[in-house]
C-alpha cells in the first residue's frame, strides 16, 4: 500500500508518504493506551475545552484545511470549507454535549427492597478508526470526536490518497491541547491493521468504506472480540410521488446524487418516480444534469468535480459499460467533461430491468438510476428492492403523508423533501449491507463504551 497525494485535477503526484514501521505501530498502541489510562480520568469540562479549541482552529484557518481536501481528492473548493465547518460544528456539538450524554442513569427498580441501580458509562480504551477519502476530514471528526469525549483514545488508518488530511487532523489535535498518544494518524498496511486489532489493549475499531473492506474488518474484529462498527456502501432510492413539486424535486434530485462528485455513501443514486410523472421528471432531470459544469475544483464557476483518482473513473466506466450490456439504456447528458483529470460523463441509466445485475450496485459517481413505479406501492418495492439500506428521501406536497411513506422505508435513515442531511445532531447509519452501529449523537457516543451497572442491594442506599 503506498500512500501518495495525486491531485485528480491534474495527474500530479504531490507527496509520498512511507508505510509505517511494525515498531512504528507498537509504539503508537503503547502510547495511546498510556494516553488512555490518564485520559478516561479527565473532566469533561477539560476534555470540552479541546473540542472547543479544535473547531476555533478549524475555522481560523478554513481556507488552508479545505486547499488540502481540494488537492487531495478533488473536492470543489466551496463543498471543501462545508465539510471544514461540519467538522467544526461536531466538535463543538459534544464539547457541549457529552457529558449530558453520558451522565449516570438511575434505573428503576421493581421491588424497593432490592435497593437502588444505575447505569454509568465508562470509556473501553483505545479504538482503531479506519476512515475513507471521500470526506477526510467530517469522516475523521464524527469518530473521535464523540470518542475522546467520551474518553476514549484513538489511532487513525485513514485512507492511501488522503495521507495529507490525515496529517493535518493530527497536528490539529495537537495544537488544540490533546494529550501526547491520544490520537495517532499511522501510514499502516492491512496486515498491520489485524496487528492493531489483535493488541490486546485495543478495545474496538469503527470502519467507513467498502462492503468487502467492511467484511475483512469485521472478521478480523469478531476473531479477536473486538467491538466494531460498520458504515458501509449505499444505494439510496430518491421516491418521487405524484403531487410532487417538480420544480423543487429536480433540484434536489440534480444536487443529491451530484454533489461531492457523486461521491457519497447517502447520494440519491436510485431514482424511482411514480408513472405519471415519470416523463416529465425525466425530460426536467436530463436538463439538470445537463447544466451542471465539470472543470477545476478550484474554479467557482465549476459545479461537477472529477472523482477521486483516474482509477475511481475507470472502474465506474467499466461499471456503465456492464449495465449497459445486461440490457441499461446508458445516456451520456451535458458537455463533454474535460480530457483532463479524473472526469467521467454524468450519465443516466434507464430500463435497468429486474434481471440486470447493476440494479443492486452501487455506482460511486455522476450515474443516475431511474426507475419507473407504476404507483406509490410500486415505488415502495423498488425502493426497499436493495441490498442496501443506508439512507432514502421521499418527495411529495404532503409532508404528513411523506412520513408515512418513510416509516415504510427499510432504512437507517430516510428524509422527506430533501435527499440528506448530515449534522451532528442526527445519527447517521444503515442495516443490511450498509452496515451495522450508528455515529453522531447520542447513539455515536455510546457504541464503544462500557454501560455497566452499579446495583447497591441495600434500601436504605441512596446515590
Amino acid at each position: 500500500m503506498t500512500y501518495a497525494s495525486t491531485n485528480p485535477y491534474t495527474g500530479d503526484v504531490l507527496k509520498t508518504f512511507p508505510n509505517a514501521s511494525d515498531n512504528e505501530v507498537a509504539q503508537a498502541i503503547a502510547d495511546a493506551h498510556a494516553a488512555f489510562l490518564s485520559w478516561k480520568k479527565t473532566p469533561f469540562s477539560a476534555r470540552a475545552e479541546i473540542m472547543h479549541a479544535a473547531a476555533s482552529l478549524l475555522r481560523k484557518e478554513v481556507d488552508t484545511y479545505a486547499k488540502t481536501l481540494t488537492l487531495e481528492m478533488g473536492k470543489l473548493f466551496a463543498e471543501a470549507k462545508a465539510e471544514v465547518e461540519l467538522s467544526a460544528n461536531i466538535f463543538e456539538y459534544y464539547a457541549q454535549h457529552a457529558e449530558a450524554l453520558l451522565a449516570p442513569e438511575k434505573l428503576p427498580v421493581g421491588n424497593p427492597a432490592e435497593g437502588k441501580a444505575m447505569l454509568v458509562h465508562d470509556p473501553l480504551g483505545v479504538l482503531l478508526a479506519i476512515e475513507p477519502w471521500n470526506f477526510p476530514y467530517y469522516q475523521i471528526a464524527r469518530i473521535i470526536a464523540p470518542q475522546l469525549s467520551a474518553g476514549n483514545t484513538m489511532l487513525l488508518k485513514h485512507a492511501s490518497n488522503v495521507p495529507q488530511s490525515a496529517a493535518a487532523f493530527e497536528q490539529l489535535m495537537r495544537d488544540a491541547g490533546l494529550p501526547a498518544g491520544a490520537f495517532k494518524n499511522l501510514y499502516a498496511t492491512r496486515s498491520q491493521v489485524e496487528l492493531i486489532l489483535n493488541d490486546s489493549r485495543v478495545r474496538g475499531v469503527a470502519l467507513t468504506g467498502s462492503e468487502e473492506a467492511g467484511a475483512i474488518i469485521a472478521a478480523q474484529a469478531g476473531k479477536a472480540l473486538k467491538k466494531s462498527t460498520m458504515e458501509l456502501g449505499g444505494a439510496d432510492a430518491f421516491v418521487v410521488l405524484a403531487d410532487a413539486d417538480l420544480e423543487k424535486t429536480v433540484k434536489w434530485a440534480v444536487f443529491g446524487r451530484h454533489w461531492n462528485g457523486g461521491q457519497v455513501c447517502v447520494s440519491s443514486k436510485r431514482m424511482i418516480i411514480v408513472d405519471e410523472i415519470y416523463d416529465r421528471f425525466l425530460e426536467r432531470y436530463t436538463v439538470g444534469v445537463a447544466g451542471l459544469r465539470a472543470g477545476d475544483p478550484f474554479d467557482a464557476e465549476t459545479t461537477l468535480a472529477p472523482l477521486s483518482s483516474q482509477g475511481a473513473a475507470d472502474d465506474l466506466k467499466d461499471k456503465i459499460r456492464r449495465a449497459a450490456a445486461h440490457g441499461a439504456k446508458a445516456t451520456e447528458v451535458g458537455p463533454k467533461v474535460p480530457n483532463r483529470g479524473a472526469f467521467v460523463q454524468p450519465t443516466i441509466l434507464t430500463d435497468v430491468s429486474e434481471e440486470n445485475p447493476a440494479r443492486y450496485w452501487e455506482f460511486f459517481g455522476p450515474v443516475s438510476m431511474l426507475f419507473r413505479a407504476k404507483d406509490e406501492e410500486d415505488a415502495l418495492r423498488i425502493a426497499n428492492d436493495s441490498p442496501f439500506g443506508l439512507g432514502g428521501s421521499v418527495f411529495t406536497s404532503d409532508v404528513k403523508h411523506g412520513a408515512e411513506v418513510a416509516e415504510k422505508i427499510s432504512t437507517g435513515m430516510v428524509f422527506v423533501n430533501h435527499p440528506t442531511m448530515v449534522k451532528a445532531d442526527l445519527p447517521f447509519g444503515g442495516i443490511r449491507r450498509s452496515g451495522y452501529g450508528r455515529e453522531l449523537l447520542g447513539l455515536g457516543i455510546k457504541e464503544f463504551v462500557n454501560h455497566k451497572l452499579i446495583d447497591v442491594v441495600d434500601i436504605d442506599a441512596e446515590f
